[in-house]
C-alpha cells in the first residue's frame, strides 16, 4: 500500500460572493486573522505527513505562488531589524525546495475537471484532495486522521459531518454502514438529495484521500450539475471497483467561501489564539451591546 505523499489543492475559483475584494485578490489569499485561508488548508496536510503540495490554479492567482516562495528581501529586512520571531515564524511556514507545483485549469469546469488537471502531477498513487474554501478548526487536523486511518484500510477515504437533517438536500450525504477502525464503511453517496430521501445526515465536508484511478474516470466523465464535471459522479463509478471509508470528523469546518462563514472563522480563531482572545471577547460583547443588527 502506498503512502500518501501528495496533496491536491483546487484554487482555481472566482470567488465571485465576495467581489469587488477578489476582483485583484484571489479568495484564498483573503485573511482568517493573521494568515490567509490557504495557509490553513497546506498547514493541515503538512500535519498529515504530506510532502508535495500541488495547486490547481486559474488566471489572477500568481499571487498564491509567490506566497509560498521565498521572499529574500522581506527576510533580510527582519534579519537586519532583529525580528528574528517573526523571521523564524515566516521560515516554518515556507515549504521546501521542490515541495510545491502549479498547474493550471484553463476553463471553468467544476470540481472533477480541477482534480483531473493534477493528473501528471499525482502519477499514479493515492492523494489528498483538501478544498480550500474549507478551513478546520480541532485539536488533531482532520486529515491527518484520515491518513491514519487510510493506512488501517486502504483505499478511498471521505470526511464527513453531522448537519441538520432538514439540510441534507443542500450537500454531497453518504450513508453510512458497518464502523471500521476509527471509521465506517461508506454504503453510496448521493449529490444534494431530494428533501426526505437522504441515507444519513452526513455529508462530505471537504477533504478526501483517493486512489488514481480516479484520473481514468474523470477523462470520460461526462458534464452533470450545473453543466461541469462532478467529482462526486466519478467517485460513485469508483465506488463499484473500490471501498470507500467515511472519517466522521467532529471539530469545526467553517466555509470561507461564503462570506457568512468566512467572518465566523476569523472570529472563532481569533478567540482561540492566547494573544488575542481576552481583548477580542471584550470588543464583540462591546459591539453586541452597541451595533443593532442590519435590517
Amino acid at each position: 500500500m502506498k503512502r500518501v505523499r501528495k496533496a491536491v489543492f483546487p484554487v482555481a475559483g472566482l470567488g465571485t460572493r465576495f467581489l469587488p475584494a477578489t476582483k485583484s485578490i484571489p479568495k484564498e489569499m483573503l485573511t482568517v486573522v493573521d494568515r490567509p485561508v490557504i495557509q490553513y488548508v497546506v498547514d493541515e496536510a503538512r500535519e498529515a505527513g504530506i510532502e508535495h503540495f500541488i495547486f490547481v490554479t486559474g488566471r489572477n492567482k500568481a499571487v498564491i505562488e509567490d506566497h509560498f516562495d521565498v521572499q529574500f528581501e522581506l527576510y533580510d529586512t527582519l534579519a537586519q531589524r532583529g525580528k528574528t520571531e517573526q523571521l523564524e515564524r515566516l521560515q516554518r511556514l515556507q515549504p521546501a525546495p521542490g515541495q510545491t507545483s502549479f498547474t493550471r485549469q484553463q476553463v471553468p469546469l467544476g470540481l472533477g475537471h480541477a482534480v483531473w488537471c493534477a493528473r501528471e502531477l499525482v502519477g499514479d498513487e493515492p492523494f489528498a484532495l483538501l478544498l480550500p474554501d474549507m478551513i478546520m478548526q480541532s485539536e488533531k487536523s482532520c486529515m491527518r486522521e484520515m491518513v491514519e486511518l487510510y493506512a488501517e484500510t486502504g483505499n478511498n477515504i471521505i470526511a464527513v459531518q453531522e448537519c441538520d437533517p432538514a439540510e441534507a438536500h443542500k450537500y454531497g450525504i453518504v450513508g453510512k454502514g458497518k464502523s471500521v477502525h476509527t471509521g465506517f464503511e461508506i454504503e453510496g453517496m448521493v449529490e444534494k438529495p431530494k428533501q426526505g430521501t437522504a441515507p444519513s445526515n452526513l455529508f462530505i465536508n471537504g477533504r478526501y484521500i483517493l486512489q488514481p484511478e480516479i484520473f481514468k474516470i474523470l477523462a470520460s466523465q461526462e458534464r452533470g450539475a450545473g453543466d461541469e464535471i462532478q467529482l462526486t459522479d466519478a467517485m460513485l463509478k469508483l465506488e463499484k471497483m473500490q471501498s470507500f471509508y467515511g472519517y466522521h470528523y467532529r471539530g469545526r469546518t467553517f466555509d470561507c467561501g461564503s462570506p457568512e462563514g468566512f467572518v465566523e472563522a476569523n472570529v472563532a480563531f481569533a478567540l482561540s489564539r492566547s494573544d488575542l482572545s481576552r481583548s477580542m471577547a471584550g470588543v464583540i460583547e462591546g459591539l453586541l451591546g452597541e451595533i443593532k443588527p442590519g435590517k
